[in-house]
């Protein structure tokens, strides 16, 4: 059985698709709790991903609303607003059979009465690193359309996916400061079977530059395997202490060069500090590398290994969980993915994911970041 879809508690009403506030208002909310899952449209099996995880957690009695709204705020200058593919139709018949009783689709002028706001929400610090450098005022405008979704479907639950960590973390940050009664729950990436994590932007790639696109994730999985092998050494390393160099040099004596190295790399992680960051970057570094020469190549616009709490790089010393993120555009499409790691003494490889299952990519954004749910916090993701 394939545990990501799993069996959905049935619906007695089909899904209403609703285009105003008011209509939404007048939506009985059932005698459950509302979740809300945000989406600029395109949907995928990642925004399915979402929905299903929402409709398991307010089960039977409670209600599901996904949002389909291509926000203008938080596109810049040059991007994809125009191009931004729209498919109400398809987007509501995934969003239906994936557990969705409602979906809101309303128009600009519905969210932005008075045209673009003057007023906004500022992302802070945060906002400003990773793909706030990248795409300046982004996350103003993803915050500032989060901010008014919250408040015109006013759920008890959001639901966003990790793909887009900066994202869900500044959002995350948003609701907790702001004081938001709304719980922020983190969805795992969904990704092909090829590795590449699911993204509307997946389909402006042609076949030779999704040849390339591969190396984003795979950066992230060398990183990730590499780290799991430092980690494999330091903790041979514990159990076998200093007679590991003295091995090294007697099997060295004898000639047996292959099984020597092996003792050496044991010695080499016994006696240096923690440098698993360090070997982590070098690894997803290495195959970036080797993309940018590849035909079309791949243009790294950032690669970076950060603290899930603020996005700040971390030192070589640094243990516990932390996010390795990649940016980079193929052709003309810029995409994004991440991985969560966790240093430290015998462990490694991506955090435990939250109960709630696989993530994907969420809505009005292309960035999130936290793999739990936290009380009372914020809403939003964008798959994208």
């Amino acid at each position: 059985m394939d545990e990501s879809r799993p069996t959905q508690p049935a619906r007695t009403q089909p899904v209403q698709l609703l285009h105003t506030a008011a209509a939404l208002r007048e939506e009985p909310r059932g005698t459950g709790v509302r979740a809300v899952v945000m989406t600029m449209g395109a949907l995928h099996e990642g925004h399915a991903t979402l929905i299903r995880a929402a409709r398991r957690r307010v089960g039977p009695r409670g209600q599901v609303v996904v949002t389909v709204f291509v926000n203008p705020l938080q596109f810049g200058a040059g991007e994809d607003l125009d191009r931004y593919p729209r498919t109400l139709d398809a987007d509501t018949e995934l969003a239906a059979a994936a557990g969705a009783d409602v979906v809101f689709a309303p128009s600009a002028d519905e969210v932005y009465p008075g045209g673009e706001p003057q007023i906004r929400v500022a992302a802070g610090p945060m906002g400003t690193l990773l793909e706030g450098a990248s795409r300046p005022g982004h996350f103003d405008g993803v915050l500032t359309v989060v901010a008014k979704l919250l408040h015109l479907t006013a759920p008890d639950l959001a639901f966003f996916g990790q793909k887009d960590a900066q994202q869900l973390a500044v959002i995350t940050r948003m609701a907790a400061d702001l004081n938001f009664p709304v719980e922020i729950i983190g969805v795992p990436t969904v990704r092909e079977e090829d590795g590449l994590a699911l993204s509307s932007r997946n389909r402006y790639l042609s076949v030779p530059e999704r040849r390339t696109a591969l190396a984003l994730s795979a950066a992230l999985f060398a990183a990730r395997d590499r780290l799991a092998a430092e980690e494999a050494l330091r903790a041979r390393a514990a159990s076998t202490g200093h007679a590991a160099q003295d091995r090294a040099a007697a099997l060295a004596a004898l000639g047996e060069d292959r099984a020597a190295a092996d003792a050496h790399a044991v010695a080499y992680a016994a006696a240096g500090p923690p440098h698993g960051p360090s070997v982590a970057r070098a690894a997803a570094q290495a195959v970036l590398d080797d993309a940018a020469r590849l035909e079309p190549p791949l243009t790294l616009d950032y690669l970076a290994l950060v603290d899930p709490s603020d996005f700040t790089e971390i030192p070589d010393s640094y243990e516990g969980e932390a996010i390795l993120a990649v940016a980079a555009k193929v052709g003309t499409t810029r995409l994004i993915d991440n991985i969560r790691l966790v240093f430290g003494a015998g462990r490694s490889g991506p955090a435990p994911a939250h109960q709630d299952g696989t993530s994907t990519d969420a809505a009005p954004s292309d960035a999130p970041a936290a793999s739990h749910s936290t009380t009372p916090q914020g809403p939003l993701g964008a798959n994208r």
